[in-house]
Order: C-alpha cells, then structure tokens, then sequence
C-alpha cells in the first residue's frame, strides 16, 4: 500500500477500510476515499485504455476538470477522481468506448425544488469564502457551494504557511488551517447556507441556476450570483504527454496532502511558478525524490524563497529548460530536457534524459469563468472574484472576495459602507509580481543572538515584522513589497523563525560560546531524519554547499508542525547558513532525442487523441474557426468540453503566425459538468443489478 504513515505536518486520520474490487482484483479503500486515491493507494495508475488506439490513460487534473480517470463502477462510467468508493464497489478498467447502462428503468419522477436567496456563491475556495462572509455580517441571505465534500479549494492542499498580510491574510499561517478559519467564519452568520458536495451544473437564461446536491437536483434563484469557481490547471505538448504518470500538480498535491497517498519515487516537475515550487516541497516532505524541476524562462516566475526552500535541500532547478518527451512502455518511465535559448529553440547537444515514474505540469492555470458567462448572457446580476477573475496567490483572492461582496450589497441596494480605497490598493500589493532580488543584508551590529533574513526578493509578505516581541524587524519601506531588515534587540525567542513562510530566518547565538556560535535552522521535512549529535551538511540562501556542523539539539515545536535544528559552526559561516542539504543532485543522461516524429506523437485534445500534426494541417489548409476543426479533427470534441485543449489549440494558431483574433472560439456547451438527464428532473431509477432481478421472473 502506497499511504503516507508519517508526515511532518498533515496526522493520518483513522477511518474505516472498505473493501473493492478492481478488474477482479480486491483492493482497500478508505471511508469517504474517492476511487482514483485509492486506486494509486493499491499501486494501479492505470484506470483507462483510449477507444482510438488503445493507449493507456491515468489522471490528470484530480478535480472533475477533464475526464482522463474514468473507470466502470458498478456498470456505470464514471470520474474516478470525483466518485467515491462504496463497500463492495466492483471498479473495472475502461476499454475503448464508454457503454451505457442496459436499462433506465424510471422508477419515479421527482420534484424539482426552486429556492430564492439574494446571493448564490459558486465556489468555496479563498475568495468564496470571504465573500460569504462579508454578506453574512449584514444578514444577506446567501447560498455559498462547493462539489468537494471540504470547503477551502486549493487551501485543502496547502501544507506551507501562506505569504501576504497577517492582518489580511492570514500570512504565516498554513493554508489547511486558513481554509478551516474561513469555514468556521462562517457559522457565525445564519443568513449563510453552506452547501457541500453541491455542484453547478448550469446558469440558464430564465435566470434560474441549477445545483446537483449529492443525488437531488435544485434550481436556485438568486438576485445576485458569485462565480468564485477558481482556476484550471493548463497542460502541455510533447510528446508522451499522455503517459500515466504525467499529470498536473494540483493532481499530486490531491494525491499527497488531501488523501495522504504516495504516487511517485522519482519525480520530475516541469513548470518554475509558485506551484511547481510549492509542489517540490510538499513532495519532499512526502518522502519523494524529486530528480529535477525545470523552467523555460531565464529565472523561474515563482517567490524566489519557494525556489531557495528547494535548491537548498539539493533539488536541482534547470532554468531555460524545456521538456523534450517522457517515454515509458504503460507508464512514464523516463524523462529527456533540453536547455533553449533567448526564442526557447532546443541547443542540439544538451539533451539529458532521467528516470522518472511521475511527471508534473506546472504550467500555468486558466480560470473557470464559463458560468459567469452564462450568469452575464442571461441578464443576471453578475460577479466574479479570487481565480476565476485573475489568476493570483490564495492571499489575494480572499481579498477579491471580500471586495466582490461589497458590489453585490450595493447592487441589492443593502446599507453598507462604500469599499475602503485601501482595500484596492492592497488587492494590487496581494497580486504583485515578484520584484528585484536585492544582495544579502551586510552585518551592521555585534548583538549576541540576532535574526539572520535571507528574504531578499520584494514579495507581499510581513508576518516576521508582526510576530516579532521586540519589533526589531521591520520593513525596508512602508509597504509590505519590501524586504524585511533587523534593528534593535533580540532574545533569541524563535517567533520570526517558525512563522516565516520561506524558512528564511534563522538565529545566529554566541551567547554561549563567543568563538564557536549556534544557528538555529528551520526544518520541515520529516521527524527522526536528523538527530542531536549528527553532522550534517549545511547550505546558504541559495544554495551553496558550506561544508558540515555538528548538530547540538532538535526542538519540535508541534503546534507550528516545524522543527528547528541548531548547529554548531563558525562566525564566517554562521551568518550565510539557510538551511540543510538532503539530497545530491543527479547529473542525468546525455540523450539525443529524434524529434522528427513529434508532430505525430503530440497528444494536443487527450480525450479524442487528436495530434498536433493533424491540428496543423487543418490550420495550414485554412482553417480559422475552432467549430470547423473539431468537426474536421474532433479536437474538443471529448467529454471534457475542450476545458484541457482549448488553450493549447489557440497557442498552435499563435506558432503558426494567425493572430487569435482572426480564430472563431467554440461555442460552449450549454453544461459545463457532465450529468444523468433524470436528476434534472429527480428521477429514482431501478440499478442494472435490480432490473436484471426484475427479469427473472419471467
């Protein structure tokens, strides 16, 4: 069994095992588990074979987004990654094309109840969340969903602590624990319904609002509607793009920091913004190697702490890199990187290939706005907040949230204050880019216990000023964009250390010993891997390996979930120490890889299995309208809606030199989330098992 027992941060609950069967083969589950975690929890990451060429498929997104993990349930196609595992399940591999159930015997029909609420909030993430809120203290009637059986979104997944403002924010605090604060928040106001396992099947244009909740459909009418639906992750063209094994981050980090399920050894990560960062060190703290991660820009787009946090435990980080194939025979085996130059072409000569089981696509993300959309074509008073708006960190959309709600008050004419002009003002902080990386900080004092900062990039960030008993830190400027600098008196408390999201403070102390000075090292990674008396190899800021210290004491402080190692060491090397170094770097294999074949082997539309070859052809033929080229090619024609291929087709257009502006887009299905007819109309019907009963006596 594939399950995590130990993890520095996230305790494995205890839950009931539910026995299934998989091809015949019996497995366990947990309680509440859904069939894909448990899948790769007994080892199989096989869940399909395509109806095209019988290629093997596994998941991809983990979030109901495409339908890459779709198996047999107990005769029934269905989204392993959204469909829980019932005692007795009978799971089957798909093969070819999806059949349906023998019989839709309707046993009874249904009423569909229609519900008024002033506002109705698709989404429980961060900025749905906030926005519940807000209209909740001024007893709004609103309806808040979410089709997760846990409020939070991406918060769920979160082991680190979060950037931003503590006062705003939440800054130093975990994100799992954030998405319980602003669940809790919640049950403060009586004018808030939460709706869990609640999913948006449509907006229609009698400006009625479907909702599937659990099995029972309802049609909601609201005066005004939310979209707080967040963000899908983007995927990539390359051939072997399609293995199991290749898969978005958000996936793994379903995977590893919900259901606390290890589906890697050896992974590769592809994609240097925050996420790909960020998912490096969850996989770390899962006990995974991670061989490499690699970026196409000339330095990744992510915090440059998230970056440091690995390059210091000894993950190599390849910039102006890109990924050339992944291979393997039913799974992902091994990986080829090339470097590229200023115009991203491959240097012939630096290809390297390495062993991998999963790759990661940390690509980007695209927001999910399509019932906005309708809410908006149907005359509806329309928002929309956190990454369904704009793609930003979790800080800034509990922000866009509480900002958003403050419009809908004002459209239902509710007395309100008008928006304070500072909340914009710390919206577009929340939202800033990284900045300038400035050099380290130059010792200016001979105080003997003393915080070192190795927070040199402008980010959103201030809670090591916050905590801080003395006020020693503070800001280089007025904004929270500055990096943070020491001043005063120090006594050594740990505070800055344990809430910094960056594990970028460490404590300097001679206090003991003049010649001979202690660092005191965050650590996140696992219990028991270090000990007091070992030696081990320190690192700087970056990176840089500064030789071995001897380890003099380990201090769990549990409540954090941090551990802080102290060393012993010497004054030139006390100030530059950051972190630990775990692992070496692994050089990889000089591979030439045969692109020639690459057009043909490029999965561009996954749930039809349509190349990038035949996608270029159409466009060289012609073809400018994305209608045409699915009826032509059948890309976007697959059961995700072209949710996964739509952006990845419009950058084809980009390369073949069409200006998107000259592309017809797709015109979008009327649902956005695949549904049995009958619960449009709450239908009861008798299962394949009981109509097949109903025969025999016959």
């Amino acid at each position: 069994m594939e399950r995590i027992q130990e993890h520095p941060v996230l305790q494995p609950a205890e839950r009931a095992a539910v026995k299934f069967t998989f091809d015949g083969k019996e497995c366990s589950a947990l309680e509440g588990e859904v069939i894909s975690s448990a899948l790769f929890a007994n080892g199989i990451k096989i869940f399909s074979h395509h109806k095209k060429d019988s290629g093997p498929q596994g998941i991809f997104c983990a979030n109901g987004q495409c339908a890459q993990c779709s198996v047999i349930a107990d005769g029934l196609t269905v989204k392993s990654c959204v469909t829980q595992v019932r005692e007795g399940m009978k799971v089957e591999t798909l093969r070819g094309t999806a059949r349906l159930p023998l019989t839709a015997c309707v046993q009874e029909f249904g009423r569909v109840e229609e519900l008024d609420v002033d506002a109705l909030i698709i989404g429980g993430g961060p900025s749905g969340l906030a926005a519940a809120a807000e209209l909740g203290k001024l007893n709004v009637s609103t309806l808040i969903i979410d089709d997760k059986n846990r409020f939070g979104g991406k918060l769920v997944l979160q082991t680190h602590k979060f950037f931003g403002s503590v006062e705003d924010c939440y800054a130093g605090t975990r994100g799992i624990d954030i998405a319980e604060k602003l669940e809790d928040q919640l049950k403060e106001y009586p004018s808030v319904k939460a709706w869990r396992d609640a999913t948006c099947l449509a907006v229609f244009s009698d400006k009625k609002v479907g909702v599937l909740r659990g099995d029972k459909y309802y049609l909601i009418r609201p005066k005004a509607v939310i979209s707080a639906t967040g963000a899908r992750e983007k995927s990539l063209a390359f051939p072997g793009n399609t293995l199991p094994g290749v898969y978005g981050a958000g996936a793994f980090q379903t995977l590893v920091n919900r259901d606390l399920v290890r589906p890697a050894k050896r992974l590769f990560i592809v994609g240097g913004g925050n996420v790909g960062l960020i998912a490096a060190y969850h996989a770390l703290q899962a006990g995974i190697q991670v061989v490499g991660l690699i970026e196409a820009q000339e330095r990744c787009g992510g915090y440059k702490v998230h970056e440091d946090k690995i390059r210091r435990l000894g993950v190599p980080v390849y910039t102006r890199h890109t990924i050339l194939r992944a291979d393997g025979g039913e799974q992902l085996e091994t990986v080829t990187i090339a470097a590229v130059d200023e115009k991203f072409k491959v240097l012939p000569g630096t290809e390297k290939t390495f062993k991998a089981d999963t790759m990661l696509i940390a690509v980007g993300l695209s927001s999910v706005d399509e019932f906005h959309a309708q809410a908006r074509e149907a005359g509806m008073a329309a928002f929309v907040c956190g990454d369904a708006e704009e793609i930003a960190e979790a800080s800034a959309a509990m922000f866009s949230g509480k900002i958003t709600a403050h419009k809908v008050l004002k459209s239902l004419g509710v007395m309100a204050a008008p928006v304070p002009e500072f909340w914009f003002d710390r919206l577009e902080v929340l939202k800033s880019r990284p900045g300038v990386t400035k050099a380290p900080a130059v010792k200016d004092h001979d105080k003997p216990v003393y915080p070192v900062l190795h927070c040199r990039q402008e980010i959103p960030c201030n809670p090591c000023v916050t905590v801080c008993p003395k006020k020693s830190i503070k800001l280089s400027g007025e904004s929270i964009m500055n990096t943070p600098k020491f001043s005063g008196d120090c006594i050594g408390c740990f505070k800055c250390l344990l809430i910094c999201p960056g594990l970028a403070v460490t404590i300097v102390d001679y206090r003991k010993d003049k010649a001979n000075p202690t660092v005191a090292l965050p650590f996140e990674i696992g219990r028991g891997l270090v000990k007091k008396g070992d030696n081990v190899r320190l690192t700087g800021w970056e990176g840089a390996d500064l030789g071995e210290a001897e380890v003099v004491d380990v201090k769990d402080f549990k409540a954090e979930n941090t551990l802080i190692v102290i060393v012993k060491t010497t004054p030139e090397v006390a100030d530059l120490a950051a972190s630990l170094r775990l692992f070496e770097a692994e050089a990889g294999v000089k591979s030439p890889a045969d692109l020639a074949k690459a057009e043909d082997e490029t999965v561009i539309c996954r749930c039809e299995r349509v190349s990038l070859g035949e996608i270029r052809r159409a466009i060289r033929s012609g073809m400018r309208d994305l209608n045409q080229l699915k009826a032509v090619t059948r890309a976007g024609m697959g059961a995700c809606g072209s949710k996964t291929c739509s952006t990845m087709l419009l950058n084809i257009f980009r390369s073949e030199g069409i200006d998107p502006k000259e592309v017809t887009a797709f015109t979008r299905r009327p649902l956005f989330v695949e549904a049995p007819l009958g619960v449009f109309s709450n239908v009861k019907c008798r299962t394949e098992a009981e109509e097949k009963a109903s025969w025999s006596g016959f």
